[in-house]
């Protein structure tokens, strides 16, 4: 089973400038890029609906049974729904944490500890080695692109 990915790579940020620059984001809801690798086909409306309520939900109370409830089908069901679009709950919820996470960064720098709170994480260690898998970068390497 393959997973698919927000976004494969994040721009890098240059050298530090005289100005601090933006954290490039990645696009806006309607516009990511969550697709199935047959790019003929488009998501299915589970795999649509968990992406909207994972963007739109607190993550550290949202689990994969709760979505199912509340989609109204078993766990079960849920997971075999994702995976007939090649995906899964934590490769979803690891896109939303890294797109909610960039549109954070693209507006100024926030302590890893309030990012990794928002994002659900119960430690602020699991935060940062996302962040390093999702950027190629340390956390605070771009701390210090900020201040």
């Amino acid at each position: 089973m393959t997973s698919t990915s927000l976004s494969t790579s994040v721009e890098v940020i240059p050298p530090r400038p005289a100005v601090a620059p933006a954290f490039q984001p990645t696009p806006a809801i309607s516009e990511l890029p969550v697709r199935p690798h047959d790019d003929d086909r488009t998501l299915s409306r589970t795999t649509t609906r968990v992406i909207q309520m994972l963007l739109a939900g607190d993550l550290s109370r949202l689990r994969s049974e709760s979505i199912a409830d509340e989609l109204g089908i078993s766990p079960t069901t849920l997971r075999r729904r994702l995976r007939a679009d090649d995906t899964n709950y934590q490769a979803l919820l690891d896109q939303v944490r890294q797109y909610r996470c960039e549109k954070q960064l693209a507006n100024r720098w926030l302590p890893g500890k309030c990012i990794a709170w928002d994002l659900g994480y119960a430690e602020v260690n699991s935060f940062y080695r996302a962040f390093r898998r999702w950027t190629g970068l340390n956390y605070s390497e771009i701390k210090l692109r900020y201040v």
